[in-house]
């Protein structure tokens, strides 16, 4: 059994007490104070609704998710075709396992995506200011293999679509994609030995194996707000961006709102990149806030040509793995990255590595072991206290570090923003890594526009929305348009964010089979699902830089592609004694970051507040990169243990 240690409770051992304590003085602030802040700021965001509290965009809502970048009346012929392996999805995760599948000698593979084109997220989200807050060069894939060059440190949504153009042209992708194609079921055929995919253009394909690859942000969720149907005005997702009526692109010029009144709900970070456009554009905006972003500095620089034709072979895999590193506070001798998001983590790991058990976790096994001769020395039960009492001031430590550095965040919004009220309104009350953090130099300083207005619901929410506008404690703020950016569905059932039920042996569905919880293999396989792999980060590594896992996920499907096609096996799925144990693996793993997730503000971070209910959206416990290496040493091993091949 596995437990993390909050600072603040008392921890007996057969009657021996130890307790941390606050020893750190001249802080400029009051640990305690910031600890009751932090309760009482989530306790009034908690919610039973939990992931109910949003509406699924189907029916009256089903235009939400329609793709305003392609002409209508779109059709072409059906197919009829038996094929080696279908990936459904054509973003980064399913560009990557086409181009691992091909370097491999797999070509006789179809990609079917409902976009127009290759990108997933990138394709959709072309809000004015969509930019990715992890740097160019640890975030674009396979750089080295395109010799693509990057304009900026951190790139924006036009570059990112361009990107994904690189790679399909490169590995050639369009020649085996099916686009504005929608897969509505998925069916193993036991007696065939092959999956049966319908698609929304009639088709009848035939495929050996189905990589899923639907992204887990694919799907717009919104708010389940009374009266969101009796709204008369302009409304769309910040996901399907309706450029016909604001005018403008993706940097911006919304000469079409000049004379509209706006309302934006949601100030999460595709809010904080796209309101400083609508501030500038907009005849009036209103911002509708439940719970502030942390935003820290961005400072993005143009790319230096002579420093990328200066690096070695293997640069970006080296690259990749300082800044994950970096991320679950291992050590490393460079910061390569050396940005917002290192320098966080470095303060917080500053100074207390010395004190920490591995990884700065602990559970029984680390109490007791190593068994060194302070043991024997002190005895079992001093010398757990020991222990305990090094944890707890170790992470004392780290959380005053946290608070350090959010009092900086909070401090920032004071010296940016003028109005002391919307500065306050403006400070995030919560650990640093509750939420994702953003990094923007132009967010806080459009509520100084007189034309802009922060409405801080404290939490809660607004209150209705009418024919004419928002309601929020009484007052109606009549607008023409409304913007919700609110997110994508996350902690749903898997079949309803993809948009079609996966059905296995015997005719049972992945919603059925996953109703009490995830149960995979490595995250990839699940037991009575043959020849399907899941792409995502459930049950498996979750990155900062989400294409480094993807990456790894596609470079783990081809070696165990190319290792069924050597042995001649026409089946793969996992054991079931593999699953459970996997299974019981994430469980553990997932109890050393509960205590913190627990008292973590909700968001689709901690499954709205709702921690561990089911572990079917934990990650590896361990952070990716242990989690990268456990899956290297598994293919190392060569006998795909854990995989029943027929």
């Amino acid at each position: 059994m596995f437990y993390l240690l909050s600072v603040r409770e008392k921890v007996t051992f057969g009657g021996t007490m130890a307790e941390a304590t606050d020893t750190f003085t001249n802080l400029g602030f009051d640990p305690d104070a910031l600890r009751n802040k932090y309760r009482e700021e989530r306790d009034k965001r908690l919610r039973q609704d939990g992931n109910d509290q949003y509406i699924e965009v189907k029916g009256d809502f089903s235009r939400y998710v329609d793709d305003p970048y392609v002409e209508p009346g779109f059709s072409r012929e059906s197919i009829d075709a038996e094929i080696e392996v279908i990936i459904i999805g054509g973003g980064f995760g399913g560009m990557l396992a086409a181009a691992r599948l091909r370097e491999i000698g797999i070509d006789d593979f179809r990609i079917i995506e409902k976009g127009g084109d290759f990108g997933g997220t990138w394709y959709w989200n072309r809000y004015p200011g969509a930019s990715c807050d992890i740097e160019s060069y640890v975030y674009f894939p396979l750089l080295e293999k395109t010799d693509f060059v990057p304009k900026q440190k951190y790139t924006n949504a036009p570059e990112t679509l361009e990107y994904c153009g690189v790679i399909a042209e490169k590995y050639s992708l369009h020649e085996n994609a099916l686009l504005q194609t929608e897969v509505i079921a998925t069916e193993w055929d036991e007696e065939s030995g092959r999956w049966k995919v319908s698609t929304n253009r009639a088709d009848n394909i035939s495929a050996k194996y189905v990589v899923h690859s639907n992204g887990p942000l694919n799907r717009p969720k919104l708010p389940a707000i009374r009266g969101i149907n009796d709204y008369k005005g302009h409304t769309f997702h910040t996901s399907r961006w309706d450029y016909a009526y604001t005018g403008g692109d993706s940097h911006g010029n919304l000469s079409g709102l000049a004379d509209k009144k706006v309302a934006i709900i949601g100030t999460g970070a595709t809010a904080v990149q796209c309101v400083p456009h609508l501030g500038a554009a907009a005849k009036e905006l209103y911002v509708f806030q439940r719970t502030p972003s942390s935003i820290d500095v961005r400072n993005n620089q143009a790319t230096d040509p002579n420093w990328m034709a200066s690096q070695q072979n293997g640069w970006q895999d080296e690259r990749r793995k300082n800044f994950e590193s970096l991320m679950v506070g291992a050590p490393v001798k460079e910061d390569l990255v050396n940005d917002g998001w290192t320098e966080a983590f470095r303060n917080l790991f500053s100074g207390v590595r010395d004190l920490a058990p591995s990884k700065w976790r602990i559970g029984l096994w680390a109490l007791l072991g190593p068994l060194n001769r302070d043991f024997y020395r002190l005895g079992f039960k001093q010398y757990v206290t020991k222990k305990v009492t090094d944890y707890m001031d170790l992470s004392r430590q780290m959380e005053i570090a946290d608070f350090k550095k959010m009092e900086g965040i909070r401090a920032r919004a004071d010296e940016v923003v003028n109005d002391k009220d919307t500065a306050e309104a403006l400070k995030p009350y919560y650990r640093q890594f509750c939420k994702r953090p953003c990094f923007h130099d132009e967010y806080l300083s459009t509520f100084n526009r007189a034309n802009v207005t922060l409405v801080h619901t404290d939490g809660r929410g607004i209150d209705e929305i009418t024919e004419n506008g928002v309601i929020f404690e009484g007052t109606e703020y009549e607008v023409d348009c409304i913007i919700f950016a609110t997110g994508f569905e996350v902690g749903t059932d898997y079949s309803r964010r993809a948009g079609y039920q996966i059905r296995g042996v015997d005719g049972k569905s992945i919603s059925e089979k996953w109703a009490d919880g995830l149960s995979t293999f490595h995250g990839m396989h699940s037991r009575g699902f043959p020849n399907a792999f899941f792409f995502g980060p459930a049950q498996s590594g979750f990155t900062a830089t989400y294409t480094y896992s993807l990456d790894e996920q596609s470079v783990h499907l081809a070696h165990i592609l190319g290792k069924a096609r050597e042995r001649g096996a026409n089946r793969i799925e996992a054991s079931e004694r593999a699953e459970t144990e996997w299974v019981k693996t994430i469980i553990e793993k997932a109890r050393l970051t509960a205590d913190f997730q627990e008292k973590c503000t909700p968001g689709y971070y901690n499954n709205e507040g709702n921690v561990n209910t089911k572990p079917q959206n934990n990650t590896y416990g361990g952070g990716p990169i242990e989690f990268f290496s456990l899956m290297e040493k598994w293919r190392e091993q060569g006998n795909l243990d854990g995989l029943e091949l027929t």
